[in-house]
């Protein structure tokens, strides 16, 4: 996919950070005598993640016949997708996985496999978000269609009053949303906001399209075909998916929509932000639970999503050795490196935020002194 040129947001300053972070962190793994992708451990995570959600298909449509054991088969199911989501294909669609193209590609296809098309991805997550993040009007993924307030720039709406209590809700149907709107953008709108979507190839409208048919087929046609009636497949449907949104959303939401960290809109008319782009990275994202063991595993290392913002092309197997470079140098530039201690308090930090801007209509948001270098 070729990008368009950065016309829209431009980031006046440069302190120096961006280079002197690469610089060590470059040192590290060439003190280390590692590389930066292709990793064994990152090959285990990807058989064991494929083989959960292999087993739990398996199961839930030829196991016991008992329903119950059917609503966990499609729980369980539903996490496991949730696991391709965090770690393979994020990973190979941001070309983090591994050094070559075409392992990237196809793994980055299992988000067509899953109802998500990697095309489009590749362009609102890997360009407009991570480029322009927390910036409404070009990051997509913080503007929500207008159905929940996620930063005071956006214009208030009676029902945002409610958001913090209809909110979870709305996550468990965001991946199905996603997929129908896949096709209503590559086929008429073809844009996000005022940032048109570059004209696909043949192949990628092959890969979007053939993409949806065998999701389609997967979660839907082997179940009939195997004698499961329509209404036991959708409710199956729906709790594998409701399960996979709730999720996905709510380590999102952890990373951005916070109230620890900062919404920045550009001044003027030229759009410009009094910033180095890289320390923006760090104000606007935060990171949580980096002593979970458990979650470093499962999230794909999501949740040190300040690091991957600053090295999308670095397996997230190596986040955790990242982030005490980054906090060393935040330190010494005088830049807020948030991090939330615990899940729990991520998850409070996000809801006491959703509620502060449903319930404020006129909320006001002052972002921290820039750095003074």
């Amino acid at each position: 996919m070729t990008q368009p040129q950065l016309t829209r947001v431009t980031f006046t300053k440069n302190f120096g950070f961006r280079k002197e972070l690469n610089k060590r962190v470059d040192a590290y793994f060439k003190s280390e005598n590692i590389a930066t992708r292709d990793n064994p451990a990152m090959y285990l995570k990807t058989f064991i993640i494929a083989a959960w959600v292999i087993s739990a298909w398996t199961f839930t449509l030829f196991g016991p016949p008992q329903i119950w054991l059917k609503v966990i088969g499609c729980i369980v199911l539903g996490f496991g997708i949730a696991a391709v989501g965090f770690s393979v294909g994020h990973d190979a669609n941001h070309g983090g996985y591994s050094s070559k193209k075409w392992v990237n590609n196809v793994l980055g296809s299992t988000y067509d496999v899953i109802g998500l098309s990697s095309y489009l991805w590749r362009y609102r997550h890997n360009f407009l978000h991570h480029t322009f993040t927390n910036i409404l009007g070009h990051d997509v993924e913080i503007h929500g269609d207008g159905l929940v307030r996620m930063t005071p720039y956006m214009e208030h709406k009676w029902y945002h009053s409610f958001q913090h209590i209809f909110i979870l809700s709305i996550y468990t149907v965001i991946p199905i949303y996603w997929s129908f709107a896949d096709i209503h953008i590559i086929l008429f709108k073809r844009k996000y906001h005022s940032h048109v979507v570059p004209t696909p190839k043949p192949l990628d409208m092959l890969i979007l399209f053939g993409g949806k048919v065998i999701w389609l087929a997967l979660f839907i046609g082997v179940p009939i075909a195997v004698g499961y009636n329509p209404i036991q497949v959708l409710v199956g449907f729906l709790i594998t998916y409701m399960t996979y949104g709730f999720w996905i959303c709510i380590v999102f939401m952890l990373a951005h929509v916070m109230d620890t960290a900062e919404f920045i809109q550009p001044d003027g008319k030229l759009e410009e932000i009094d910033d180095e782009w890289a320390i923006f990275q760090v104000r606007t994202t935060v990171d949580f639970a980096p002593n979970n063991h458990f979650l470093n595993w499962y999230l794909g290392g999501l949740n040190y999503q300040v690091i991957h913002h600053l090295f999308p092309h670095v397996c997230h197997i190596h986040y955790p050795k990242i982030a005490p470079i980054l906090a060393e140098l935040c330190e010494e530039y005088g830049v807020k490196y948030n991090v939330c201690p615990t899940f729990t308090a991520a998850l409070v930090s996000n809801f006491r935020w959703l509620k502060y801007l449903g319930t404020t209509p006129n909320a006001e948001y002052k972002a921290p002194a820039l750095v003074n270098n």
